[in-house]
């Protein structure tokens, strides 16, 4: 019902404002223009609007990108990061730069060549040296972006399972995550969502003897330095596994495996402390404090003070608590994770409890 009142209020203010224009044109004096021809007078105001609007349009341009340069995210915590990075300022460089040329020129010339009596504007009706030019630039540019994004790709996405690589499975639910190791084997034990009983929350195959090691955790772990290899699984619908600091994402589609490798870099300790963190952390902080003030006044609780970890994230509208999906990561050194991962239930372990309970 709000809904409709808000429409017909609309449509009102809208005859309104019909029937007002409609006044004013019968009040004018009729020594007034009504011509629907543009005179000289015309073509000159609406230059001097598109020179106007161009440099309105650099000033608000600029003043965002000093303003709201603060939201980047800061350096990479992965290796390959600091390349994605890179083909990321580079296309932004070269769209700026194109854009600001190619901009400037549309309205200079729009005020330059603005319509005057016994003025013509030079044009060339066909020019195949211009339209080689504008032509096989963009072609070689986007080549070359291109070409340097696939090779980037390719060096994420070709990991040797023979290597010394961690292998994790990422399992995604509505609306949640858990994490899979591999064990001592480094080989996951078969697993399929026809299998999901009980304790058994992923769909283990009980009978696959790879997959009694395995341990399932609701944290993720990772020891820096150490390239890991994701496997990733869905129980329901599309997600999309997103590591933000680590420049990773990937869909996590039902009934398929997708994988996604990279190497942690900075450990959780060392992104908390750096400077960037801490400024943003306490920049939170003062915000999440002012707003409690407000919640307590109301009567009700504050908010608890900000801390930061890595997370990962779901990237695809997946439910209603698709914003609330999310799991701690920490990355830590080996030795840390090592004391970690042995302290974690096998599944092995976890079903021997279950028949013993039963």
């Amino acid at each position: 019902m709000t809904v409709f009142l808000i429409i017909v209020v609309i449509a009102l203010l809208g005859i309104t404002f019909w029937q007002m224009s409609k006044i004013l044109k019968l009040s004018k004096s009729s020594s007034s223009d009504d011509s629907q021809v543009a005179t000289d007078k015309d073509n000159k105001n609406q230059a001097y609007i598109m020179l106007g609007f161009v440099i309105f349009f650099y000033v608000f341009m600029f003043y965002n990108f000093w303003n709201y340069s603060k939201f980047y995210l800061p350096e990479a915590a992965s290796a390959h990061g600091s390349e994605y990075d890179t083909l990321m300022f580079i296309s932004i460089g070269l769209i700026m730069v194109v854009q600001v040329i190619t901009q400037f020129l549309l309205h200079y010339f729009a005020y330059k060549y603005k319509g005057e009596k016994g003025k013509k504007a030079l044009f060339f009706a066909d020019n195949d040296k211009l339209e080689f030019i504008w032509t096989i630039i963009p072609v070689i540019v986007l080549a070359g972006l291109i070409i340097y994004g696939l090779f980037t790709w390719s060096d994420i996405m070709n990991v040797d399972e023979d290597e010394d690589v961690m292998v994790v499975e990422i399992y995604a639910y509505q609306f949640g995550w858990k994490a899979r190791y591999s064990g001592q084997d480094n080989t996951l034990g078969k697993a399929n969502v026809r299998f999901i009983e009980g304790v058994n929350t992923l769909g283990i195959d009980k009978s696959d003897s790879y997959a009694k090691d395995d341990k399932i955790a609701s944290e993720l772990h990772l020891p820096v330095d150490k390239t890991v290899l994701f496997k990733f699984r869905s129980q329901d619908v599309l997600h999309s596994a997103y590591f933000p600091f680590f420049r990773a994402q990937m869909n996590v589609v039902p009934g398929m495996i997708t994988q996604f490798s990279f190497t942690p870099t900075i450990t959780s300790k060392d992104m908390k402390n750096s400077e960037y963190m801490v400024d943003k952390v306490r920049e939170i902080n003062e915000i999440r404090k002012d707003k409690s003030k407000e919640l307590m006044a109301k009567g009700d609780l504050a908010l608890d003070p900000y801390e930061f970890e890595y997370y990962l994230l779901c990237n695809k509208i997946c439910g209603v608590s698709h914003y609330n999906m999310q799991m701690k990561i920490v990355v830590e050194e080996e030795e840390d994770f090592n004391k970690w991962i042995t302290e974690q239930e096998s599944f092995g372990e976890t079903m021997a409890k279950q028949e013993e309970n039963k």
